[in-house]
């Protein structure tokens, strides 16, 4: 068996045509128009995630998710996004009491019941709107601007 390192060493003395036709060996279609640097990238990628394996589940999903987004909205995901491991347990108390939140792959569950955002936990909780992220502390309230 080759060595991946020995591979990819190979990669880095191709020719763009030896590239080409790497890229159809690895992905069976032709090379996309691009050039030399791309190519060896998206070949030694492919070689990689044959070895080591590719995309999680939850990163496919992700990006499935986003996929969908810009799909129906034009807009990308924003750096406002929040990213939380799921099984992560996010603890707040509020006038006395403490609340546990649980983050599951598709939203979050709070007291036996699932909810899309933190936002509505949030809201269940307080009876007001809140930004659920701050409201758990994921996000500080932003300083007053000090011209």
């Amino acid at each position: 068996m080759i060595n991946l390192d020995d591979e990819m060493a190979t990669l880095a003395k191709m020719t763009p045509s030896q590239l080409r036709a790497a890229w159809r060996v690895q992905y069976r279609s032709p090379a996309p128009d691009i050039g030399p640097d791309l190519l060896r990238r998206g070949i030694a990628w492919r070689m990689q995630t044959r070895v080591q394996g590719g995309l999680t589940v939850a990163t496919r999903r992700a990006i499935d998710k986003y996929l969908t987004r810009l799909e129906k909205t034009g807009e990308v995901a924003s750096p406002r996004d929040l990213t939380i491991k799921s099984g992560t347990r996010l603890v707040r108390s509020w006038q006395g009491r403490t609340y546990h939140v649980l983050v599951l792959d598709d939203g979050f569950e709070h007291e036996g019941r699932r909810y899309e955002s933190l936002s509505q936990i949030a809201r269940a909780i307080t009876g007001a709107h809140w930004s659920g992220p701050r409201f758990f502390g994921l996000r500080k309230r932003k300083a007053p601007f000090r011209g």
